[in-house]
């Protein structure tokens, strides 16, 4: 794990040029239900956050430092660790762990039965000033657990204007057409269920978490529903053997190294698709893909990250108050400024710049079609090898019910 550290006796120069994170007793960055704290001596906190962020966590620190330099002096550690894998690594060092620590919406229901999660002191705050979903996300039997951050983490469309029109990606069977004509690929990760979802989220089959908030039910491999689970085997197959597809891999990758002109990822690639593509960038809905005869619409996975405050912090209103800051309505349209990130703040991304943004205009137009991830552990490695086994084309040609019931099986058996 990397580590930098923040100083607030070396940041103290600050408190006059501290910008957009806020200065003074009535500064734009104060954090949202604000209390007083005494503060005396140093104040030592630890923040865990993506790498990938580590310039914006480091400006976040310091406009924390500076808003409350006249209460306490302060030792910030920023240690890097990935939202999607903040759940183990803080298992395996809750006593020694984080003070505060970002993280994605289906890590939540687990922290918060470990009992590793304080409640947010300002609830009734944090509920007015975010979106109704990041807030129920947040949450677990009525209580608020985290503070939003985000409300963009799903996944959308990219695609180069310079060989596909807004027609063209309409349609997976049009993006994937333009792309053989070219010699190029549409770029999706097939090995990951959080992306494989999407062939089967509008189909009518189900998949999600039982009563028991463990296990999960899934009818994917179903035989007498309107569309059945190998009708969408046969619709990704076909897919896989158009000779367009690259799935394994990043998208950003694909983008970098010219070989993709459409492909599906979330709004962290927005700076990379803007600066390679330029003016031919473009973002829309996920297409519609042929499945059983007929157009289907492919659905997504919501997501949205947020800040949580470890329960056995020492240091546990310092710990409030730096989460509400960094996710306050000023730190989420700076998060946006620096890293593209869509906020949940309502008056944040009400914004006019944020909303013309084409990834976040994509990610909105994507939400009709998009449900939130509620799904227990038994799901992954089942998907994963049915995404990579239909990747391939079905090697060996094995009956597809097969191959459903034994996915099915997988996904449903206690984790």
């Amino acid at each position: 794990m990397i580590k930098t550290r923040f100083s607030a006796i070396l940041l103290a120069g600050l408190v006059s040029v501290c910008g957009v994170c806020g200065c003074g007793e009535k500064s734009a960055g104060q954090p949202q239900g604000e209390r007083e704290v005494s503060g005396q001596g140093t104040v030592s906190l630890t923040l865990w956050g993506a790498e990938e962020d580590a310039a914006l966590l480091e400006e976040l620190v310091a406009g924390f430092t500076a808003r409350y330099a006249k209460e306490a002096e302060f030792d910030i550690t920023v240690e890097y660790q990935g939202e999607s894998g903040c759940k183990d690594a803080l298992f395996g060092t809750i006593d020694d762990g984080p003070d505060v620590f970002t993280f994605a919406d289906d890590q939540l229901r687990v922290m918060v039965a470990a009992g590793v999660l304080a409640p947010v002191k300002n609830e009734a705050e944090v509920l007015e000033n975010n979106i109704e979903a990041a807030c129920e996300a947040a949450s677990v039997n009525g209580v608020l657990y985290a503070y939003p951050m985000t409300a963009d983490n799903g996944y959308f469309l990219y695609y180069n204007k310079a060989y596909l029109s807004e027609e063209d990606v309409k349609t997976l069977d049009g993006i994937l057409r333009v792309a053989a004509a070219n010699g190029k690929n549409f770029a999706m990760d097939w090995s990951s269920g959080w992306y494989l979802y999407s062939f089967f989220g509008e189909t009518g089959l189900l998949v999600g978490l039982n009563p028991d908030g463990v296990s999960n039910a899934c009818n994917w491999n179903a035989v007498d529903t309107e569309i059945t689970g190998v009708d969408v085997a046969k619709g990704m197959l076909a897919i896989a053997q158009s000779g367009a597809l690259d799935a394994a891999g990043l998208f950003a990758d694909k983008v970098k190294d010219g070989t993709a002109i459409a492909g599906v990822s979330g709004v962290w690639d927005s700076n990379l698709v803007a600066e390679v593509w330029g003016e031919n960038y473009g973002a829309a809905k996920l297409p519609t893909y042929t499945c059983g005869g007929r157009q289907v619409q492919m659905s997504s996975f919501a997501g949205y990250k947020m800040v949580g405050v470890n329960a056995y912090s020492e240091q546990g209103e310092w710990a409030q108050k730096l989460a509400a800051f960094i996710t306050n309505e000023e730190n989420q349209t700076l998060r946006f400024e620096r890293r593209g990130q869509g906020p949940s703040n309502i008056r944040a991304s009400a914004s006019e710049e944020i909303a013309a943004a084409p990834a976040i205009r994509a990610i909105l137009a994507q939400s009709e079609f998009s449900s939130l991830q509620s799904i227990g552990g038994s799901y992954w490695a089942p998907t994963q090898n049915f995404g990579e086994l239909m990747a391939a084309g079905n090697p060996g040609g094995r009956n597809l019910q097969d191959i459903l019931d034994e996915m099915v099986k997988g996904i449903t058996s206690l984790y």
